[in-house]
């Protein structure tokens, strides 16, 4: 079996036996701009070892987990997509973060729409929406489209996928698919995502199958999905958003399988992002209330993962407010950029040596993948700093000229289409000698030009690149410590970091401190009662002391650096189905099935059927999916409201189906 994880910065694979467990493990820096690069260096890193007299042809499964979908939302990148409202009020916007989240992405508000019955609430105006298609496709990459209690009847947007489709070759995602519960804001939320998250999973999907192709590997390709389960390939295109925290979820199962614990507090740093789980009996706990990424809660059920923007290639900053931080934006380590393009260390050598005043001295930028629209997609503004950035890095310095060229640049960063080069952790890590893998002199100079930077919040420059880079190893120390002592305490009281105050901070800040002020009044002491297990490249910088501050036990198992690409290969596929029962009036039950409505006159009957469409419909997903030898779950909760004398209401039922099975294996 062959496992792959596509991260922010690198690439890993792993050659895996079920019996024997890893062969061989292999990384390459991730390329954005064309992932099958470093995808290919990954493959061939562990396919030379594959064992004696066994040829690529005979792998059996190939499985990645990617933080690709993740980490976009976190950084606010994402293609340009329109949302079309299907019978929704226009101060539906207000709610779940769904205006924030949108930007200024076109949102269309149609008539339509159906009732809590699943009856028609009004027409669908579908004239409107073939002029919304007409007016955004030509700028847009996707469309998202979620009707008002479409989980109750999604005759309204199959019908507007239908048309899409008939006048357009994009995308379309709808509300019915991703979810079957309530919630109509946070349900477009979900769909606007997904809509936004295709062309890059497309970018990533197309690059792994031509590999796979040209290397003669006819095995089926799995996805990880957010709660650890595995889907195929093309179900994995149309529901992107279910592969947020796939990473994290493959981290999770990766990390049982390597060091074997059962209960742990799992923390998984990146290049971009640092996520934080729990492990409960050999588990990984879920979020059924639909994963948090990057503050907005979507309806998507994934691990209960806490993702912060802090890895190894955070960007070091000097904010107004809050003085000297590290993240959440990831950016391009000075060290790797020189390596990767060498005439940037005589940039970064000449600037060093200049008195003159500089803006953005020691700053890049240069693309970091294809456009995901054609060039009507981008405004005159930032069509001509795309165009400058053609033949690979350019300065800062001389690229942003006037405010108007920084909003241009700002936009091309937000979509995710360019990337900034600055300073980061990894940096400091060189300059210290912690890390070895790029260009140490492009480190310390990057240092010695950040001390030059303007002082902000308080913030003191240090006396040179040596205390300035042992300042920001502290500061990712701390706050590492910060989100796990804030995810432990989320898990345990509910109380997340916003609402600790001013004494509840006050007492982690202290607590977190190296050394304990011995004329404090008060001993400031919390420790993490379960183990820590870190896994990712980082870790072995940082989380020696991490652990020591947080009073607990280490556990970095072995292969650590590569535990989401063991555990996209050690996990299973997973599918639930849930259908709705309710009682639009007495003695009638409804059903509401994917085809549509269906009415019986007694419960059981309407459970029975139920329960059969589920187990059909939850079947054929996890045939899809890629399973083989599925067993079935099945649950059912009924609601009743019981009045006062033993009257009993019946309000509605929810028949769950589930659908397991591991991925069919190609033939040997």
């Amino acid at each position: 079996m062959l496992g792959l994880d596509t991260g922010g910065t690198y690439t890993d694979a792993v050659l895996f036996d079920p019996a024997k467990g890893v062969l061989k493990t292999a990384k390459s820096l991730t390329t954005k701009h064309d992932l099958a690069i470093g995808l290919e260096g990954a493959m061939d890193g562990v396919l030379q070892y594959l064992p004696a007299g066994v040829r690529a042809g005979e792998i059996a499964l190939v499985s990645m987990s990617t933080t690709l979908a993740t980490n976009a939302i976190v950084e606010a990148h994402g293609a340009p997509i329109c949302l079309i409202l299907l019978g929704y009020d226009v101060k539906a916007l207000e709610r779940a973060g769904l205006k924030q989240a949108l930007g200024t992405d076109p949102v269309i508000f149609v008539a339509g729409g159906h009732k809590p019955s699943g009856d028609e609430q009004a027409p669908l105006d579908l004239a409107a929406v073939r002029k919304a298609i007409e007016t955004h496709a030509p700028k847009v990459a996707a469309f998202a489209v979620s009707g008002y209690f479409s989980v109750r009847n999604p005759a309204h947007e199959i019908a507007v996928r239908k048309l899409i489709h008939e006048m357009t070759d994009r995308p379309v995602t709808c509300g019915h698919e991703l979810t079957s519960k309530l919630d109509a804001p946070r349900r477009a939320l979900t769909v606007a995502l997904n809509a936004r998250l295709i062309p890059q999973l497309q970018q990533l999907i197309r690059a792994v199958s031509g590999l796979l192709e040209a290397k003669g590997i006819r095995a089926p390709l799995m996805v990880v999905k957010g709660d650890g389960s595995l889907i195929d390939q093309q179900v994995a295109l149309t529901c992107p958003v279910e592969t947020i925290l796939s990473g994290p979820a493959a981290s999770l199962v990766g990390a049982r399988h390597l060091c074997g614990a059962d209960n742990v507090m799992v923390s998984d740093m990146g290049g971009t992002t640092t996520d934080i789980a729990m492990l409960r009996d050999g588990r990984p706990v879920l979020n059924k209330e639909g994963a948090v990424v990057g503050g907005w809660r979507t309806m998507v059920e994934a691990v209960a993962v806490h993702t912060y923007g802090l890895g190894g290639d955070s960007e070091v900053r000097v904010d107004e407010s809050i003085g000297f931080t590290v993240g959440p934006r990831r950016v391009v380590p000075l060290s790797l950029l020189c390596q990767l393009y060498p005439k940037m260390l005589d940039v970064l050598k000449a600037q060093l040596a200049s008195d003159e005043m500089m803006a953005y001295r020691g700053q890049f930028a240069l693309r970091q993948r294809p456009l995901d629209t054609g060039a009507e997609g981008l405004s005159d503004g930032q069509a001509k700093v795309w165009e400058a950035l053609a033949d690979g890095p350019v300065p800062l310095a001389e690229l942003v000229f006037s405010p108007a060229t920084g909003r241009n640049l700002a936009r091309l960063v937000d979509r995710g289409l360019v990337i900034i080069s600055g300073l980061t952790p990894s940096d400091a890590a060189h300059v210290l000698g912690l890390q070895a893998n790029w260009n140490r002199e492009a480190a310390q100079i990057g240092a010695e030009l950040f001390l030059r930077r303007a002082i902000y919040g308080g913030w003191v420059p240090p006396k040179d690149a040596e205390a300035l880079a042992q300042d920001v190893i502290e500061q990712v120390v701390r706050q590492s410590g910060h989100v796990i002592l804030e995810t432990a305490l989320a898990d345990q009281a509910g109380i997340e970091g916003a609402h600790w105050g001013v004494l509840g901070r006050y007492l982690v800040e202290q607590s977190l401190k190296a050394r304990q002020d011995p004329q404090a009044l008060i001993d400031t002491a919390l420790r993490l009662k379960f183990p820590l297990v870190a896994i990712g490249a980082p870790v072995g910088a940082y989380y020696g002391e991490i652990a020591r501050r947080l009073r607990t036990e280490l556990i970095i198992p072995p292969h650590a650096d590569v535990s989401n690409a063991v555990g996209a290969v050690a996990g299973g596929i997973l599918q639930r189905v849930v259908v709705t029962i309710t009682q639009p009036n007495d003695g009638i039950y409804r059903t509401h099935l994917p085809e549509g409505l269906r009415d019986f006159t007694d419960l059981e009957a309407a459970v029975a059927h139920a329960r059969d469409i589920a187990q059909g419909e939850a079947g054929t997903l996890a045939r899809r999916a890629g399973a083989a030898d599925i067993e079935f779950k099945h649950e059912r909760d009924d609601k009743v409201f019981e009045q006062p004398g033993g009257m009993r209401i019946f309000m509605e039922s929810q028949v769950a189906v589930t659908a397991f099975g591991r991925p069919a294996l190609a033939a040997g």
